[in-house]
């Protein structure tokens, strides 16, 4: 089993940490109204955009130490730069559409400041790093803008007018996958030529997506069937269905490929499957005693324990 701790971010108040080898719950705290969480690299921090409070949560995994950074109206994703030194916050503002905020924070790891702000479409939802780190791929309500990180410009942007919601790139960098929720479409896209090379469609409401660290399966949560679709990377066919819980919104693979952690909004409850035999492993929905995830999860970040 995969030795990590897994910080899961669940939308009605909570952050709790999860023990992967075991599935045991060890221990929460409450940020308000959390969505996007990271951590940085080397395990040290966790950063969770605490919606609620327009701010983003810089956590000491060895100490718990929190240190509340703002960063501007509800904040949705946050994600660290492969080197470490930076992490972007998605400020998507009032409006979810065509009004909302336009910007994207930086922070500096190293101090907690927002060391600025970079402009890119209406209403910023998730981003994402290519692996080398020289680009980020955000989803907008209307777009996927692609920035420079050393420039923070766009560089190109995508028009997609189906709303994008989440997005995963292969780890040779070579394709990013982004989720169409309203018109139920999974996009896959050339990063070298930034063509859509494939519009597939994949479920009632496919919403969150992941890759395996091979890059051969790509996992696509169907909210309205309540499943998972295992898609060759190669062929782009569905090859397995994996029934999960109730509306899941999340899904993410441990750094060893060994899990799959899909947050079940439904339930409040987390289901892990194996991608080798894309089979369900257990549901983790207790820990100790009476302790439970019950509050929509969202968003995970895995940690070398």
């Amino acid at each position: 089993m995969a030795g990590y701790l897994a910080f899961v971010a669940a939308a009605a108040g909570e952050v709790v940490e999860v023990d992967t080898a075991t599935g045991q719950i060890l221990g929460a705290f409450g940020p308000d109204s959390p969505q996007g969480i990271t951590s940085t690299p080397d395990g040290a921090q966790v950063f969770v955009a605490q919606t609620g409070q327009f701010s983003v949560i810089a956590v000491s995994v060895a100490t718990g130490v929190q240190t509340q950074i703002t960063v501007g109206a509800y904040p949705q994703d946050v994600a660290a730069t492969p080197d470490g030194s930076a992490v972007w916050a998605t400020v998507t503002g009032p409006q979810t559409g065509p009004g909302g905020s336009d910007k994207v924070a930086v922070i500096s790891t190293a101090t907690h400041a927002v060391t600025g702000y970079l402009t890119v479409g209406e209403s910023p939802r998730r981003v994402v790093f290519s692996p080398d780190g020289s680009l980020a791929y955000i989803t907008t309500a209307a777009s996927i803008d692609i920035v420079s990180v050393a420039s923070g410009k766009v560089v190109h942007r995508i028009p997609d007018p189906g709303g994008p919601q989440d997005l995963a790139i292969s780890p040779d960098g070579g394709t990013l996958y982004v989720t169409n929720p309203i018109p139920s479409t999974l996009w896959v896209i050339d990063t070298a030529s930034r063509k859509v090379t494939a519009e597939l469609a994949e479920g009632a409401e496919p919403y969150a997506v992941a890759v395996t660290p091979d890059g051969k399966t790509v996992y696509v949560t169907d909210m309205n069937s309540n499943s998972v679709l295992a898609l060759d990377a190669a062929t782009l066919q569905v090859i397995a269905t994996i029934p999960v819980g109730g509306i899941p919104a999340m899904v993410a693979i441990t750094p060893d490929g060994t899990q799959g952690w899909v947050g079940n909004i439904l339930p409040g409850n987390i289901t892990i499957f194996s991608p080798a035999a894309n089979k369900v492993i257990t549901t983790v929905t207790a820990g100790s005693a009476t302790a439970t995830i019950d509050g929509s999860p969202i968003a995970v970040t895995f940690v070398k324990a």
